[in-house]
């Protein structure tokens, strides 16, 4: 009697063991959740997101990449390709518009206690540019096509200014990184720059020696910040998971960690309304760019 427990206490163990080492398996082996990234936060220490996937995969119970890429359009192609599930994206391109729509705001970041940054104009510090008008037949650095503050807004001073870009500036160059184009600016291969003020304060903390050779000559309004998006072709379970685990980071000591060394003050909930404004200066500006390709004051 005693040696008949035993066979089936040795039958129940090895089943079990056998299920967990299957649905082990089988966790290990399903498809990884990938998020796209581009100059939108900053990358100086890029061991970083190998850190913080390993964190998310252990909260998701899935494997999570991170997809790095140069421009945020080739971040929006992949998300409507569905080659990527979510992306840290900029306002710029969430608010433009799709048909059909292939994306949903998910979560934004809180910095210095909201979820807003702005666009700041920069020159070298001993430069004797004060305001965006003296730069008229200067170097200029952008960071991307679809970025809100480092393209469109400058695009809007320039157009209630009553010039285009293009023959505003002697040069213009894009470098699709916040850094870089502080970099530019610094170093003097640019006599002016466009840049997203979270980079550069976060850089002038990481990077003093190089964002103290800068000054900001412009500061705009504020704007929702760059948000936390997903493609619509992903299970509402699945979503609804990965934005609570980002959103519960300001709430666990590790993600905390996480957050510090972002130097975010966590992820939040908030309305689409919060790039409004964005939505609003970029039909502005298209609806300026015919007039001003004839305007003789290019």
């Amino acid at each position: 009697m005693a040696r008949s427990r035993r066979n089936v206490l040795r039958v129940t163990v090895f089943v079990l063991a056998l299920f967990f080492s299957i649905g082990t398996a089988w966790a290990q082996s399903e498809k990884p959740l990938r998020l796209g990234l581009t100059a939108v936060v900053a990358s100086e220490n890029l061991r970083f997101f190998d850190r913080w996937a390993a964190y998310l995969t252990k909260k998701m119970g899935r494997p999570v990449e991170f997809i790095r890429r140069r421009s945020y359009r080739e971040v929006m192609e992949m998300l409507e390709a569905g080659s990527i599930d979510f992306a840290w994206i900029c306002g710029y391109p969430f608010v433009q518009r799709r048909e059909p729509e292939y994306l949903q705001l998910m979560a934004v970041p809180i910095y210095q206690e909201n979820p807003l940054y702005h666009s700041y104009i920069i020159v070298h510090r001993d430069s004797p540019y004060k305001t965006l008008d003296d730069l008229q037949e200067k170097v200029f650095a952008f960071s991307d096509p679809d970025s809100n503050s480092g393209f469109l807004y400058p695009q809007f001073l320039l157009a209630n200014m009553g010039f285009h870009v293009e023959r505003f500036f002697r040069e213009t160059v894009f470098t699709f990184n916040h850094g870089e184009t502080i970099e530019a600016v610094a170093e003097r291969f640019a006599d002016g720059g466009a840049v997203d003020s979270y980079i550069w304060e976060y850089l002038a903390e990481v990077k003093p020696e190089m964002v103290n050779k800068t000054r900001v000559i412009n500061k705009s309004p504020p704007f929702g910040f760059p948000p936390l998006v997903a493609r619509r072709g992903i299970d509402k379970e699945t979503t609804a998971r990965f934005s609570e685990i980002m959103i519960s980071m300001s709430e666990d000591p590790e993600g905390r960690a996480f957050l510090k060394e972002l130097k975010l003050d966590g992820f939040g909930i908030f309305a689409p309304e919060l790039f409004q404004n964005i939505r609003e200066i970029a039909d502005e500006v298209k609806k300026a760019r015919p007039w001003l390709s004839g305007n003789n004051r290019k």
